[in-house]
């Protein structure tokens, strides 16, 4: 197994996370929105596709070299999954579901003649003996047979999670039964009926699985979205991107925190020159160009690199390096926001009788920041964690349009729009590498500004009042 940093950063945040979850679970002031979350149908359903990418991209974050191969190249569980789509390349562009490239050119026909016209492809829909006419009816039967499998699937899963539910109810009436006779107020607990939220949690489980189904099983015998510039599987491209995408918005987040906590809190509770300091230092900070900054530090990267060549002998280890700067690029650039709304927060909880009341009575200046300041600001550090999530997914595709962002190498959806720009000027265009960026960049980007709205709304204490 080999862990790049990146990996690294992303199951310590994994342990944070269920650590965090730990520590808060049982606390009224979290499960009160938590559970506000859960009665909110467009919550869940967002969450529930935010879940599905996290999966992908946890598939795609486990990395080791394969025992057989002799390239000695370091591959993904995901890779390993898609094996077929990583190796069977095509010469060049060709459309989605299509059994022939996308351009003319010579061909050699059996008795050695040359004509004109389109080659057919090495592997998509290469089973085809007469593509004109089974093309469309193969499609048909192996995508209706892929969406079976998944429906099949969540039939079985639901049958399971009915036959749990059941099974929990018995054990609990079993267990209540005996102490029902002969007391009154004590009666046998009934299955409570599905919620709304449990409801649209499963109508979209049974839209992402069978289509999820359906498009791996057609990808075995097509390239369901088509080849780009070099013949490569634009559907593997765009699933490969989900893992970055997902990296610049969690791994940058957390580079953040620390900071944007740490300074907001001292600013707003110790005031003086303290204050001024870290005022002087985010307002600094806010001068300078983001775009300039980005790019300086990425240029000093590739510098880095290119003189410690020894250090960087692998492709995925360089771009994984540089993937990791920005991150800790936009870390840097990016917290003076949630800091100054910290502190701003602090400077109310600062004369809120119950913190005057600790200071005196002489409780440490250390246990009130802990105990009273920093529990009453997470709701903000929470909303704006999510907000700020699809800021970072968004900035990565504009950064990596103007080559500044990660490696040219690397699988991004920032890198296939911008490689689009060109194929957007030939004749006949080549859209389906930005289509299917802008489908998964918007798919995700969507999901989680709906949940980043239901999470304001439940963590939000003005809000909650008014309910």
């Amino acid at each position: 197994m080999v862990v790049l940093w990146t990996d690294a950063l992303i199951y310590l945040l994994i342990v944070v996370m269920l650590t965090l979850g730990l520590y808060l679970r049982g606390k009224e002031h979290i499960q009160r929105p938590l559970q506000q979350i859960s009665r909110s149908k467009i919550g869940m359903v967002s969450l529930v596709v935010l879940v599905f990418f996290v999966l992908i991209g946890l598939l795609d974050s486990v990395h080791f070299k394969p025992a057989n191969d002799k390239k000695n190249e370091i591959i993904s569980l995901l890779d390993d999954w898609a094996t077929p789509l990583r190796e069977h390349g095509e010469k060049t562009y060709s459309a989605p579901f299509a059994t022939t490239l996308y351009s003319k050119e010579m061909i050699m026909l059996a008795d050695g003649s040359m004509q004109w016209g389109y080659p057919r492809l090495e592997f998509g829909g290469r089973h085809l003996d007469d593509p004109e006419t089974q093309r469309i009816p193969d499609i048909l039967q192996k995508g209706l047979y892929g969406l079976a499998q998944g429906l099949g699937l969540m039939g079985l899963f639901m049958l399971l999670c009915y036959a749990v539910r059941q099974t929990y109810y018995e054990r609990l009436n079993f267990i209540v039964r005996p102490e029902c006779e002969g007391r009154e107020g004590i009666e046998a607990q009934d299955p409570e009926p599905i919620s709304p939220s449990t409801k649209a949690v499963w109508l979209v489980l049974f839209i992402i699985v069978p289509l999820a189904t359906a498009l791996i099983h057609l990808s075995a015998y097509y390239h369901v979205f088509g080849t780009d510039k070099v013949g490569e599987d634009v559907f593997y491209q765009a699933v490969k991107s989900i893992r970055t995408g997902l990296v610049i918005g969690t791994l940058t987040t957390l580079i953040m925190l620390p900071m944007a906590i740490i300074f907001g809190i001292l600013a707003g509770f110790f005031r003086g020159w303290v204050d001024d300091i870290i005022q002087y230092i985010y307002t600094t900070l806010n001068s300078i160009p983001g775009v300039l900054l980005i790019a300086a530090s990425i240029l000093m990267v590739q510098v880095y690199m290119a003189n410690h060549e020894a250090d960087f002998t692998s492709v995925i280890v360089r771009a994984d390096m540089r993937l990791l700067f920005l991150c800790m690029i936009l870390g840097v650039t990016s917290w003076t926001g949630l800091c100054r709304l910290l502190r701003a927060e602090t400077l109310k909880l600062r004369e809120m009788e119950y913190v005057q009341a600790a200071q005196a009575l002489g409780v440490k200046q250390d246990t009130i920041l802990v105990r009273h300041i920093l529990p009453n600001v997470m709701h903000i550090v929470l909303i704006s964690v999510v907000l700020d999530f699809s800021s970072l997914v968004l900035a990565e595709a504009v950064l990596s349009y103007i080559n500044i962002g990660v490696d040219p190498t690397s699988y991004s959806w920032g890198n296939m729009i911008n490689g689009a720009r060109l194929e957007m000027a030939r004749e006949p265009i080549v859209w389906w590498s930005l289509t299917a960026a802008f489908v998964f960049m918007f798919a995700l980007v969507l999901a989680a500004n709906l949940f980043a709205d239901v999470v304001q709304d439940a963590f939000d204490p003005r809000r909650s009042g008014n309910e």
